[in-house]
């Protein structure tokens, strides 16, 4: 797609028919799934490869086979495996799991339950968990830690390499009883 001006128009991604609507975008990274869940909590897992690619203004293929059981498709997000969702039904019921947990489908199926929902509640929305990444640093010897105090003085050595613990309560900066100035 070329670059446009901010006043034009735009093109033409996908043709619609009037009872469609874009529900999801995802950019494919390698090794992804697609999780497609619909209206009556039932859900499957798709390899990314099962959708082939399109030129713009197409009208798209089949994720997820939509019937009077299943309910029309209301999400789908790009998953990889070890990765958990959370769902929320438009009652305030919130459910999270593990993408593991569901069936790995192929693209023109009907899929699994993976959210139970009452006769008069749905699912509204569907979400990848994206956890914090924790990165443990190595800490220097120079670098101070939380304390302020750098680790090569936590032994209770004093910059002049004299020992804090050699040193009388009065030099700690600790009063003394009785002492009179």
């Amino acid at each position: 797609m070329r670059a446009m001006g901010r006043t034009s128009r735009g093109v033409l991604g996908i043709r619609l028919d009037s009872e469609q609507a874009v529900i999801s975008m995802l950019i494919p990274k390698p090794d992804g799934k697609v999780l497609t869940v619909s209206e009556n909590g039932f859900g499957k897992r798709t390899l990314i490869t099962e959708y082939a690619t399109k030129g713009r203004g197409g009208k798209g293929m089949i994720a997820m086979q939509c019937s009077e059981r299943n309910g029309p498709l209301i999400g789908a997000v790009q998953v990889f495996d070890g990765d958990e969702i959370m769902m929320i039904s438009n009652q305030g019921t919130l459910v999270r799991t593990r993408v593991d947990e569901v069936s790995l489908s192929g693209r023109n199926t009907q899929g699994v339950r993976v959210i139970r929902v009452k006769t008069d509640e749905h699912v509204i929305g569907v979400e990848r968990i994206q956890e914090p990444e924790v990165v443990v640093l190595e800490q220097d010897e120079s670098t101070p830690d939380a304390s302020g105090q750098a680790a090569s003085d936590q032994d209770g050595s004093n910059q002049d390499g004299s020992n804090q613990d050699d040193l009388s309560p009065g030099d700690k900066g600790q009063d003394i009883e009785g002492a009179t100035e």
